[in-house]
C-alpha cells in the first residue's frame, strides 16, 4: 500500500469539490484563536447535507472551522488505516460497524460515554438499538449518524407489461424449496430474447434479454443486499449473541438452503450466472434495463427516484419467509480519533452532528435517514414532498420483529472475505453450499480462539 498515491488520489478529489468546506490532510495546528477539524466521509450524494451541518456548526462556533474529505468507498478505508498507522488520521470519520472493532481493539477511537454523560446526550433519542452497537465494555465508540433498512426495487414497466402488478409485489412470499411467490415474480420478469418470459413454453435461459432478479454476490460476510435478509427470512442467525459474540452459526443448514436457491435461480436462467455477470453495479444494471428487480438498501432511494433516471421504479417489501419478514438494520457512527490534538473541539462537532441541529439538515435533502427518530420523520416528509413512495424502509424500521442487526464483532475485516469465497464457490457451481459454508465457519470461529 503506497500512501503517496492514496494521498494523490485523495487530493484529485478534493480539487474536484466544489465547496470550501472541502479540503484534505491532517486537521491544522490552532492558529489565529481558530480550530481546524478534518472530517472524512466517503459517500458523495451525502456530502452536500453534512456541508449544510458544518456551515450551521461554524455559524455557532466561528472559533472552529470544519475541513470535509470526501472519499470513494474502497480507497476511504485504505487510506483511514494507513493515516491511522501513521499516526496523522482526520479528527472526526464515519464509522462503519465492520470496521470499528479494530479500530477499538487498538485505541484510535476516543471513548465518548464520559463526554455524553457530562453533557447529558440522551441516546434513547435515537433508532432504537442503534447507540448499543457502538458500546464496548462500557466504553462509547461513537455516536449514531443514520440507519437503512433494505426493500425490493423493480422496474415499473417491465414487470406490470409481464403480468406482475404493485400489490402482488407488496405481498411477496418465499421459501427456499420453491421459491414462494417471489420466484414466480421473478420468472415472470425475466425475458429472453424472443420475448418470452421465465414461465413460457420455449424460454431459453441461454439467451436472457432481461433477468427477473440481479443479485449481489461482492457482499462479504453479511449478505445485506440479498442473501442474508432471505437467509434471516428462513431462521438464520449470524451469531450466538449480538453484539460482540464469539461463534458464528455459517454452518446453519438454513443459510444454506438459501445460498442454494439463488444458485438455482442462476440454473434457471433468471439471474445472471457470476463469471458472466456485467462488472458494473447491479443499480447501473436496472437502469439500463438487463435486470427487473434486486434488494436495495435505503442509502440509495437517489438512485431511484432521479428525475433524469431512465426507467421508472418502485419499492416493495422483501417477502415474508418462514420465519417471516426481515431486513437487516444498520447505522453508520462519527468517531473521534484517540489522537487528535483537539478532542474537545471534535466532540463538539461530534455532538452536533448526532443532534437535531443538523440531523434535521440532513433530512431535508432526503438522501439518508437519520439516527434520530425525529429526524427520520422529517426526511420521510421530504421524500413524499418530492413524491417519492419509501414507506417500506420506515415501515420495516419500526417494526422490531422485521429487522435484525448485521454482526459486530472482533475479525469483522478477516471474516467479510473467508465467508465471500465460500457463498461465491457455491454459487460459481464449484461447491455444495454444505461442505463450503461448514468449511467457511470453520475457519471464522478458529479466529476467536
Amino acid at each position: 500500500m503506497r500512501t503517496t498515491h492514496l494521498r494523490a488520489g485523495a487530493a484529485l478529489l478534493c480539487l474536484a469539490a466544489t465547496s470550501t468546506l472541502v479540503s484534505c490532510g491532517s486537521s491544522d495546528d490552532t492558529a489565529g484563536g481558530r480550530t481546524t477539524l478534518n472530517y472524512w466521509l466517503w459517500d458523495d450524494k451525502q456530502l452536500p447535507g453534512y456541508q449544510d451541518c458544518a456551515t450551521a456548526f461554524q455559524k455557532a462556533n466561528p472559533d472552529i472551522t470544519i475541513k470535509i474529505t470526501q472519499t470513494a468507498w474502497g480507497q476511504y478505508w485504505q487510506s483511514l488505516t494507513t493515516q491511522l498507522a501513521s499516526g496523522d488520521a482526520p479528527d472526526v470519520w464515519i464509522n462503519q460497524s465492520s470496521y470499528y472493532p479494530q479500530f477499538a481493539a487498538t485505541n484510535q477511537l476516543l471513548d465518548l460515554q464520559p463526554l455524553v454523560d457530562r453533557d447529558k446526550v440522551d441516546v434513547s433519542a435515537y433508532q432504537s438499538g442503534l447507540a448499543d452497537t457502538w458500546v464496548k465494555d462500557g466504553k462509547r465508540y461513537g455516536l449514531p449518524k443514520d440507519w437503512d433498512t433494505m426493500a425490493l426495487v423493480y422496474n415499473t414497466t417491465m414487470l406490470k407489461k409481464q403480468g406482475v402488478d404493485a400489490a402482488e409485489l407488496n405481498d411477496l412470499t418465499w421459501n427456499p424449496s420453491d421459491g414462494g411467490t417471489l420466484e414466480q415474480a421473478i420468472a415472470k420478469a425475466t425475458v429472453d430474447t424472443e420475448g418470452r418470459n421465465g414461465l413460457a413454453p420455449g424460454f431459453d435461459k441461454k439467451h436472457v434479454k432481461t433477468y427477473g432478479f440481479l443479485a449481489e454476490w461482492a457482499d462479504g460476510s453479511q449478505g445485506q443486499n440479498g442473501w442474508g435478509d432471505l437467509a434471516a427470512a428462513n431462521g438464520f442467525s449470524y451469531l450466538d449473541k449480538n453484539p460482540w459474540g464469539t461463534h458464528y452459526r455459517y454452518d446453519d443448514p438454513k443459510l444454506a438452503e438459501t445460498i442454494a436457491w439463488f444458485k438455482h435461480l442462476i440454473d434457471k436462467g433468471y439471474a445472471p450466472a457470476f463469471d458472466k455477470q456485467s462488472t458494473i453495479a447491479n443499480s447501473e444494471m436496472l437502469s439500463a434495463g438487463k435486470g427487473a428487480m434486486m434488494v436495495a438498501g435505503s442509502w440509495t432511494i437517489s438512485t431511484f427516484t432521479d428525475p433524469k433516471a431512465k426507467q421508472n421504479f418502485a419499492f416493495a417489501p422483501l417477502p415474508t419467509g418462514p420465519a417471516g419478514r426481515k431486513s437487516a438494520i444498520n447505522g453508520l457512527s462519527d468517531a473521534i480519533w484517540a489522537g487528535s490534538k483537539h478532542q474537545e473541539q471534535a466532540w463538539k462537532w461530534v455532538k452536533f452532528l448526532g443532534s437535531s441541529d443538523c440531523q434535521d439538515l440532513v433530512a431535508e435533502r432526503a438522501v439518508v435517514f437519520p439516527a434520530l427518530k425525529s429526524a427520520t420523520s422529517k426526511a420521510l416528509a421530504a421524500h413524499r414532498a418530492k413524491g417519492h413512495d419509501v414507506d417500506v424502509f420506515t415501515d420495516a424500521a419500526a417494526s422490531e420483529e422485521d429487522t435484525f442487526m448485521l454482526p459486530v464483532t472482533e475479525h469483522g475485516t478477516e471474516i467479510n472475505p473467508i465467508v465471500q469465497d465460500a457463498v461465491q464457490s457455491v454459487i460459481l457451481g464449484r461447491a455444495q453450499p454444505e461442505a463450503a459454508l461448514k468449511e467457511a465457519n470453520d475457519k471464522v470461529n478458529g479466529l476467536f480462539k
